[in-house]
């Protein structure tokens, strides 16, 4: 059972966090990043998609015959990991329970919102969203980053 929260309800609860977050997902125009589930053997399946925040609400489209759709149908969890960028080695990532979204009212909405085309037969999914972790680097070279994370089920953890 998920014990994720939605895009507004972690932006509340780590608005700092979910801001830089926010940044790296669409720092290259709509959002971008790489989605992973679990294949049917149990081993992982990585993607790029177009996470879209909306309705405060963390979204994916995702292909009818798409492997990553029957992954999520089956097994909901998933993980996703924001594109790197060229200028720094930000990371961003976010882990919970994917759930296919089946009111038509609120698909309409959100696809009135999508910053790129998705064809009719996407399905929109809701990415819940149980654990955040945000890597800040400092120039180039530089190690180690500084970490924050957060979890649905308690306070933002120290950096």
């Amino acid at each position: 059972m998920s014990v994720g929260s939605s895009w507004g309800e972690f932006a509340t609860a780590a608005p700092e966090l979910a801001e830089a977050g926010r940044r790296l997902l669409y720092q290259h125009g709509p959002g971008l990043g790489y989605l992973a589930t679990v294949r049917p053997d149990g081993g992982p399946r990585v993607h790029p998609v177009c996470p879209h925040v909306a309705e405060a609400r963390l979204w994916v489209f995702i292909g009818h015959a798409s492997p990553k759709r029957f992954d999520l149908q089956r097994d909901p969890r998933y993980a996703l990991h924001a594109f790197p960028s060229a200028e720094v080695d930000d990371e961003f990532f976010v882990s919970g329970e994917a759930t296919p979204l089946a009111d038509a009212a609120t698909e309409a909405t959100i696809r009135a919102s999508l910053p790129f085309n998705s064809d009719a037969e996407d399905r929109p999914f809701e990415l819940s969203i149980e654990r955040a972790l945000l890597a800040t680097y400092a120039g180039r070279p530089s190690w180690p980053p500084v970490y924050s994370r957060w979890r649905a089920s308690s306070s933002p953890a120290p950096s």
